[in-house]
């Protein structure tokens, strides 16, 4: 098996490549091929005699990056076959050189034998030009693909291979999404080298009026963290503070218990603004329930029981059990389907089942959806009426026993027929695809609003609600009403 020789160009001008690899470039008779040719080292090397055989024609061919490199390195691998060959790259070969790690794949699969001869990387020229130490914190990022959830904006970052004004607009974007337009970022271009450029421009100019090259890289300094208030490690942190040594009284005391109203109150608030079709206040109740689960799991971590990293975790391999369809190799043609494997997959998590099917509808429901659910889960075993009328007949039977209690002035037993009379009329509404509870909801919307035109009449007219006839007030409904 014929072999592939891979070797580092360096940096910047031949004054940074190694004496080993100069040797090496200059007194071989193999075919040199080379990833790009826009390269200082190149243009000296041929004045001393060397040929070379460049990709550059293969880059106009492809849209994507990746493509392009495996093309590289197919027509590499193509050569070997037939005798040894050159590989030179930009920089060190083992550092943000995608076609090297390709071919070590391939060599892993034993399509070819690779040989890395190493040179210099650009990085110590960086870390020289921007005056870092990367022992703070470093990432090193390809610009050509790196997705923003991977940035660690509190450590210093390299943004490698930002080769033209269309890679630097995807960093700049990406960037734009975390960080303010007049945030600085500085661009380095041939580091270590006569022509070194090393400029700080803000973050909205990085892809205008900069010139940028196959030997430029962009730099972003470590962020404060009150710039990233809207990351979540940051509201990890201030929940964290808050029921510190040092943080606020009223967190400080506040346990499980004393916060489970809460909870129940933020989340009415947020369907609320979902009825109300406000964006702006979902985002708000959303981020009072976020409060809510921080400050459990923040409990919890000081209690030694569990924290937030338990909760993501425990929800997160849930989500990938109960999805087979997505993350495993389960087919569904429907949404019926994928309920009846959740059903089923949650029985297996379960293991011991409780003693009744109805165990699982959580006390803690308002009546109406406790009502609801109960009904489903009978349901599923086949304890319903397959058709509505029959339930129309409990309705009305319903009715009928609550006007004798009411006859018979028996308040308590009223009470009880008056909650079967809902319970019947929840299973109605079940039976027509209503959501009970939605439906009394715009009932109490609807009530509200029309109560508020009787109020805002009688302060035009400047009476009170008090002094008013109840036919009066039913005058000003109607004109509600036809509104």
């Amino acid at each position: 098996m014929h072999t592939i020789e891979v070797i580092g160009l360096g940096a910047g001008d031949i004054n940074q490549l190694p004496l080993g690899i100069y040797k090496k470039l200059t007194n071989q008779s193999r075919e040199i091929y080379l990833r790009t040719a826009e390269h200082p080292v190149v243009a000296e090397l041929e004045k001393e005699g060397l040929t070379f055989r460049p990709f550059d024609n293969i880059y106009e061919k492809h849209e994507q990056f990746e493509e392009v490199y495996k093309e590289i390195v197919n027509q590499l691998v193509l050569a070997a076959s037939k005798k040894s060959i050159t590989y030179a790259v930009p920089g060190h070969p083992m550092v943000a050189e995608r076609t090297v790690q390709l071919l070590l794949e391939k060599e892993e699969r034993g399509e070819v034998k690779v040989e890395v001869a190493g040179g210099q990387s650009y990085l110590d020229d960086v870390y020289t030009a921007l005056k870092i130490d990367p022992v703070e914190g470093m990432q090193f990022i390809d610009a050509t693909s790196f997705d923003r959830s991977q940035l660690q904006y509190l450590g210093h970052i390299i943004f490698t291979q930002v080769y033209d004004g269309m890679i630097a607009s995807e960093v700049k974007l990406a960037l734009l999404e975390d960080l303010n337009p007049e945030h600085p970022v500085t661009i380095v271009t041939a580091a270590g080298s006569e022509q070194e450029r090393v400029i700080t421009v803000a973050l909205e100019d990085l892809d205008r009026s900069v010139e940028l090259n196959n030997l430029t890289s962009v730099y972003l300094a470590p962020v404060t963290q009150g710039s990233l208030n809207h990351q979540f490690f940051r509201l990890r942190e201030v929940i964290r503070e808050l029921r510190g040594p040092d943080g606020c009284p009223w967190d400080k005391k506040q346990t499980h218990e004393s916060l489970r109203k809460y909870l129940i109150e933020e989340a009415y608030e947020f369907i609320d603004a979902v009825n109300k079709l406000d964006d702006d206040s979902m985002v708000e109740e959303l981020g009072d329930v976020l409060l809510q689960v921080m400050l459990h799991s923040q409990i919890g971590e000081d209690e030694g029981f569990f924290t937030i990293d338990d909760v993501i975790l425990s929800i997160t391999e849930k989500m990938i059990r109960r999805h087979p369809h997505v993350f495993g190799d389960i087919s569904v043609n429907s949404s019926e389907e994928v309920i009846t494997n959740w059903d089923e997959i949650k029985k297996q998590e379960k293991g011991v089942q409780p003693e009744s099917l109805l165990d699982q509808v959580p006390d803690s429901f308002p009546s109406l959806l406790q009502a609801e659910d109960i009904q489903k889960r009978a349901a599923k075993v086949g304890f319903d009426w397959k058709e509505a009328e029959p339930v129309w007949s409990k309705v009305e039977e319903e009715w009928q026993e609550f006007k004798e209690a009411q006859l018979a002035g028996d308040a308590r037993e009223m009470e009880k027929e008056l909650g079967d009379l809902l319970f019947s009329i929840t299973n109605l509404a079940r039976h027509y695809k209503i959501n009970a509870e939605s439906a009394l909801q715009g009932t109490n919307e609807k009530f509200r609003d029309r109560f508020r035109y009787i109020e805002r009449k009688a302060s035009a007219q400047g009476v009170a609600l008090k002094d008013l006839s109840l036919d009066e007030m039913e005058s000003w409904w109607v004109e509600a009403k036809k509104r």
